[in-house]
């Protein structure tokens, strides 16, 4: 099945409906935080995405990087992501985000004071 498609869109559209961000209104103000690129420049909401361009999106820790195949009419579901857009990101970008998420396991909160013993065999089941 070949995808329904437009020859240009606006930025926070795209972002939209290949599933970078939930809503459109959380890509708008994304571009308007200057946490989108479009080959390597700034880019504003309103912007038009063409096939063959790379947008670059900051999302928390990581930046992913994305090469524009194709411009959906509305937004796709999960499976036809991959028509539309392939993802570039490095495997280190996703490693951070594995990191960081291991860091929150293991943080204590403030006064808790030491582990207790089933704390520490706990934590050893962990990295068994």
């Amino acid at each position: 099945m070949t995808p329904i498609t437009d020859p240009a869109a606006r930025l926070d559209k795209w972002l939209w409906a290949v599933r970078v961000f939930k809503s459109r209104a959380l890509a708008t103000d994304a571009c308007r935080a200057g946490s989108v690129a479009v080959n390597d420049q700034p880019a504003k909401p309103g912007r038009d995405v063409h096939a063959g361009e790379s947008v670059a999106v900051r999302l928390g820790l990581i930046t992913r990087t994305l090469r524009v195949l194709a411009v959906p009419r509305s937004r796709v579901g999960a499976k036809l992501v991959a028509q539309f857009c392939t993802d570039l990101t490095p495997p280190a970008e996703y490693e951070k985000l594995r990191e960081r998420s291991v860091q929150q396991v293991l943080a204590r909160e403030k006064g808790r004071g030491r582990p207790t013993k089933r704390d520490r065999r706990l934590l050893d089941r962990l990295f068994e």
